[in-house]
């Protein structure tokens, strides 16, 4: 039995088994019992994560006929199987309420939905080994200055350590991708807290690199109309030069500017 990758999901099925050996064997999986593989297609990552007995493995798969493939193929993963769609499910009822790694090579298509499903779940998912489009890799890794960092790069670093592992080229996958891949390794940084208020955060995040070329002082006017009263420094900066720790500060800021502003209304309403 073969299963047909199909365009439709994404599917691009890693052929070389010394990569998927090396891609598993970057996973730490401390501390844990078990280890979720997202999308495992028929197996190639599967074989050698079974081959450890330190963790449980269980997979989840969308795709039924790679489903059925492995139920028939690999019938060590009977009742560890999920069919279903990692973006829908609760991975505390599905796959555990302890902490649990992630292993995987994603569907390029839907890859930064999976890390915010990540970023839902972060105290369950202390550590991440993926392999996904190099682009993509690339802008997760990358720190303040570059051109790349971005969203996603702020809300991930925010809570994890990201390491850049290895190229893979195309021609290891049927079909090869039209694109260069990368595998990469995020491990919980430790922290507990963000030490802001974490909603408004992500809010700041985002407005900021939604108009990623303007500098601070216009792209975040609409949080406060007291903005002007925060570092002049800080307000000529564009939201690509700020750390992880520069975003929390600047939105520990914002809402004090914004509470302050509230306050100042209720004093005038008042007088």
């Amino acid at each position: 039995m073969f299963v047909r990758p199909k365009k439709k999901l994404g599917q691009h099925f890693l052929t070389d088994k010394n990569i998927a050996r090396d891609i598993v064997n970057h996973l730490k999986a401390q501390n844990i019992e078990k280890v979720l593989e997202i999308g495992p297609g028929m197996g190639v990552l599967t074989d050698f994560l079974l081959e450890n007995n330190d963790y449980e493995t269980f997979v989840i798969e969308i795709d039924h006929e790679s489903v059925v493939y492995l139920r028939q193929y690999i019938p060590r993963l009977e009742g560890h199987i999920i069919e279903g769609d990692f973006l829908r499910i609760n991975l505390a009822e599905k796959v555990s309420d302890k902490p649990f790694a992630l292993i995987g090579n994603l569907p390029y298509n839907i890859s930064s939905q999976i890390f915010f499903k990540v970023l839902e779940n972060k105290d369950l998912i202390p550590e991440i080994v993926c392999m996904l489009q190099k682009e993509v890799a690339m802008r997760i890794a990358s720190g303040p200055g570059s051109k790349v960092y971005g969203i996603l790069s702020v809300f991930l670093q925010a809570w994890y350590n990201v390491e850049y592992l290895i190229d893979v080229p195309p021609h290891v996958f049927d079909p090869p991708p039209q694109v260069q891949s990368a595998v990469i390794r995020l491990s919980a940084n430790g922290r507990t807290e963000l030490g802001c208020n974490e909603k408004l955060f992500f809010r700041v995040v985002k407005q900021a690199f939604n108009q990623r070329r303007k500098m601070l002082r216009n792209s975040i006017k609409s949080f406060s109309p007291r903005v002007e009263e925060l570092d002049s420094i800080l307000l000529t900066r564009r939201p690509e030069q700020l750390s992880v720790e520069e975003f929390i500060d600047l939105t520990n800021n914002i809402e004090r500017l914004m509470t302050g502003s509230q306050e100042q209304g209720v004093l005038s309403r008042e007088n």
